[in-house]
């Protein structure tokens, strides 16, 4: 973080770290360009460093938030781990080629519900070792979760949780938004779990 220019934390990045620490699945809710994806970034290269054999899926509505995602993870990853944390993109602009890679390789996978809904979740056997290994879920931009796309995102995850459970893990959520009015009613709807709200 030092060498990225970072040498404080804000309010909201701390409590969510810290909450996130403690277990706890949070919804963290702040005005745009506030930091937010310090807020999963962190704990989840803190799991890595712990234990390698650690898994996190990131789910973004398109396929350019996670692109833009994946570049900035890869900055932050890239000055710890060297080659060691492999992060992906899965949608469908990946090879068929290189699918079996992407799925046998990576630590963290970046994606949308669609490719969740479509490839991966119907598949499950081919990521029964992603599945078993799973910590953390996170929901970027929850506030496009609305209407009909939202509720079959939500039918989507609640798949997510059962393969998950069945496979033997019980991910964290770390949910993140830009100001709403309802953070917790609709991401305790979204992922049927309670939330911490996060919003200072």
């Amino acid at each position: 973080l030092t060498s990225l220019g970072i040498e404080k934390l804000y309010t909201h990045q701390a409590e969510a770290i810290d909450s996130i620490r403690r277990g706890e699945n949070v919804v963290v809710v702040t005005s745009t360009a506030s930091g937010k994806t310090l807020c999963y970034n962190i704990p989840v290269i803190e799991s890595l460093m712990s234990n390698p054999s650690c898994k996190s899926l990131y789910i973004f509505p398109t396929k350019a938030l996670a692109q833009d995602q994946l570049k900035n993870l890869n900055t932050i990853t890239s000055g710890i781990f060297g080659e060691g944390v492999v992060a992906h993109t899965y949608d469908g602009d990946t090879p068929q080629h290189r699918r079996k890679r992407v799925r046998m390789s990576s630590s963290i996978l970046l994606t949308n519900p669609d490719m969740l809904h479509y490839s991966i979740l119907p598949n499950h056997i081919k990521w029964a070792h992603f599945f078993g290994n799973l910590k953390y879920i996170v929901i970027d931009e929850i506030h496009i979760y609305k209407g009909v796309f939202g509720s079959n995102t939500a039918q989507v995850i609640r798949r997510l949780n059962r393969i998950a459970n069945y496979y033997g893990s019980t991910p964290q959520y770390i949910c993140c938004s830009a100001t709403i009015s309802n953070p917790i009613e609709l991401a305790e709807k979204l992922t049927c779990q309670k939330m911490k709200l996060i919003n200072n």
